[in-house]
């Protein structure tokens, strides 16, 4: 019963961080490889993937913050990204897993990894300079 919550739950938690994602500074979603990416200044800062059931939902951020790296990867079932971006600060989370992060804090590392990724003039946009 918990694990089809937290499946039923994931599209929605996808959607709330795709949201906020898009509505940081400069930021736009694009289709690589078929999947949706988040990017800012034509840098990715967000994979979410397919979101059309073919693949478990999931998101994928630069945490280069210590802490926020750490703590990511405790999420059930969360690993450095594959090829490589792991040794970068890249972890992917996924969200079909009982106990996935809520949204708000997702979207707190989101903008993590669009601080990580931005450049200096959008961050002081965001922050309201």
């Amino acid at each position: 019963m918990e694990e089809r919550m937290a499946k039923a739950a994931g599209p929605a938690v996808r959607e709330r961080v795709r949201a906020f994602a898009l509505g940081l500074p400069g930021a736009v979603e694009e289709f690589p490889w078929g999947e949706s990416v988040i990017k800012v200044n034509k840098k990715v800062f967000i994979f979410l993937g397919v979101g059309d059931g073919s693949h478990p939902l999931g998101v994928t951020l630069k945490l280069t913050d210590p802490e926020a790296h750490a703590h990511a990867l405790t999420s059930p079932g969360a690993k450095p990204a594959g090829y490589g971006l792991g040794r970068s600060g890249w972890v992917q989370v996924p969200l079909g897993e009982p106990d996935a992060p809520p949204a708000e804090l997702l979207c707190d590392w989101a903008e993590e990894s669009y601080r990580v990724i931005a450049p200096k003039k959008l961050i002081a946009e965001l922050d309201g300079a």
